[in-house]
């Protein structure tokens, strides 16, 4: 007999925090809005239907916590830096956690290698509550 512990309520919140991040604060600065609106079309960030292996424990909550963490910390750094060959194994290591639980991420880390420094996206959280 073994024991899992399932995913808390919290812990799938944080989850779609971090895609909504991915949308909203990282992609902005790499991609216009017409491809990020295809990157939802295609639900990357999002479980697969068809492949999904996310059992909705505990475990993989936190793995995939982790795994979407680092690629964000990872991006942000080399949009920063533009030194991204030191870190093409851990990059690439996530993205094989994600695809792990059906999760897709399909790009390179050189996509990520040059920050827009003033872009203008619709995707951006509005700084308040009323929107013009």
């Amino acid at each position: 007999m073994k024991v899992v512990y399932a995913v808390t309520e919290e812990q799938e919140e944080y989850m779609n925090y971090l895609v909504r991040y991915f949308y909203t604060n990282v992609f902005p600065y790499y991609f216009a809005d017409e491809q990020i609106e295809e990157f939802e079309k295609l639900r990357i960030l999002l479980p697969d239907g068809e492949h999904i292996t996310y059992n909705g424990t505990m475990k993989e909550a936190f793995q995939i916590i982790s795994a979407l963490q680092s690629l964000i910390t990872i991006i942000e750094y080399i949009g920063e830096n533009g030194d991204y060959e030191r870190y093409r194994y851990l990059f690439e290591r996530n993205i094989d956690i994600l695809r792990r639980y059906g999760i897709t991420f399909p790009f390179m880390i050189e996509q990520f290698a040059n920050k827009r420094r003033y872009p203008c996206s619709a995707y951006f959280p509005s700084s308040s509550k009323w929107l013009m």
